[in-house]
Formats: C-alpha cells, structure tokens, sequence
C-alpha cells in the first residue's frame, strides 16, 4: 500500500485514509489500486466487520488528479483492469458496513463515492460537487441513478447538471450524509459508529444490506454504461479545454465543443 492512503485496523474496524494532504487528497491510480486492494481483501476477511473511508480535517478529497487522469484516462473496454473503475465495483459489492467522515472539500467522485457508503457524517466545513458536465465528462459511479432516487430527477438534475457546490445543510437536509458535527470530531463519531456496527451480528449485517442493496438490481449496469460515455468523453474536446483552463486558470470555452 502506498503512503497515500494509510491502512490502520482497530478491533475489528479497518480504517482507510486519504493521505495526499499536499494534493488535497486527489486520487492517483495508485490509490485507486490501494484502495481496491484492501476493500476486496476485507470483504472476506472475518477478523474486519466494518471499513471507515477518511481524509483530514481540511480535505476529503479533490476528486481525480487531473494530471495523472488526463496521462492514463479510462478505457471502459478494459473494465476492472482500470483502476477507478475496479474501485467502484469494488465499493458497489463490498457486502459490509461503510462509514465515511466527510471534512472540507469532496469533489467529483469524493461525493457519488458516499452513495455507497451505509453511514455518511460530515464536518460543518464540508462542501460537495459533482463538477463532471463542467469537465467535459458526465457522471459516474453510478450517480446518474443513485442521486435521483435519493433526491428526485429536478434535484439531481441541478446538482449533475450545475456541477455546483452545495454545503453539509443541504446535503443533511437531501439525506447524503447522516449528521453534521464539527471537523475536529467527524473521524472520531465515525470510529465510534463503526465500531457500534462491528459489534454486531455479521450475517445480519450483510443480510440487511444485501436486503436494501437489491431494490438497484440495474446498477451495475449503469456504472457500466456511465464507465463507457465517461471514458469517451475524457478523450473529447470539451474534456480537454475544461482541463486545459483549470491548469492556465482560466474559464472554459466550450463555444466550439
């Protein structure tokens, strides 16, 4: 496992940290792989009943590294061969409790990433976008589904379509996250919530997941059909001018795409 993301287990509670405070916890392929790496070894590992995805107090992630997604974008031909994507189904079908503590800024896939997490508790500093139709691209882990059922299609829509930031008022009030504390007790409530969960029976745990899991039997298959329209949207002009003016500071033109 790389230095960017830190593995630490407690008991039987595994946590798993964003660690590129630097970058504001933007996610390289090698985090993404890290990732993925321990979510699938702690899906069948007894000694872990529950997982808890953190950053810092500042930053919960940036979303993408542009950099590093521009010089390695997806292919969704390759399916689990690309990292982000065996990410996602990997967060998809992992069969245990998910807790996620949510401080400052979670971008792009640091906000649908928590549609698939059982237990969200956010920072009052927290912030969240979906920013993809103003990058070129379009929405992805399986958000274009999730958000609209969650929130309803005219709220989902301003919220995938804008591409703005919305605050943890709002995001409590759509039902995203589960409680608002302040940033300095977010990591701590959301070990104390896990370890709760890892206290108690497994296979009703899984069960009940599994019971509330089923009711999107198409998701998969829209993660799969976003993955394909992602991965040729990266590759697009609209995509390049939208990154090309983030790196020049710039705002897009998207008059010709």
């Amino acid at each position: 496992m790389s230095e960017f993301i830190l593995k630490h287990q407690e008991g039987a509670v595994l946590t798993l940290t964003f660690n590129r405070v630097d970058k504001k916890n933007a996610l390289l392929g090698e985090m993404y792989t890290d990732l993925s790496d321990a979510l699938e070894r702690a899906s069948t590992d007894d000694a872990v009943r529950a997982v808890v995805l953190q950053g810092s107090v500042e930053v919960f992630t940036a979303g993408n590294d542009l950099i590093d997604f521009l010089s390695n974008p997806p292919d969704a031909g390759k399916g689990r061969e690309v990292p982000v994507f065996r990410f996602l189904e990997a967060l998809r079908a992992f069969p245990k409790p998910i807790v996620a503590a949510v401080c400052g800024p979670a971008v792009g896939v640091g906000t649908t990433l928590l549609m698939h997490c059982d237990l969200v508790y956010a920072g009052d500093n927290a912030a969240f976008s979906m920013p993809f139709v103003n990058l070129g691209v379009c929405p992805e882990a399986g958000s274009s589904l999730l958000l609209q059922n969650l929130v309803g299609y005219h709220r989902a829509a301003e919220k995938l379509m804008l591409g703005e930031p919305f605050y943890a008022e709002e995001a409590l009030e759509m039902g995203l996250v589960n409680r608002i504390l302040p940033p300095h007790e977010v990591n701590g409530y959301a070990q104390a919530q896990a370890a709760k969960l890892a206290a108690k029976s497994v296979a009703s745990l899984r069960i009940t997941k599994a019971l509330m899991k089923q009711h999107h039997p198409t998701l998969s298959a829209v993660m799969m059909e976003e993955g394909k329209h992602f991965s040729e949207l990266i590759r697009g002009p609209a995509a390049k001018e939208a990154m090309s003016a983030i790196m020049e500071k710039r705002r897009p033109d998207f008059s010709k795409c």
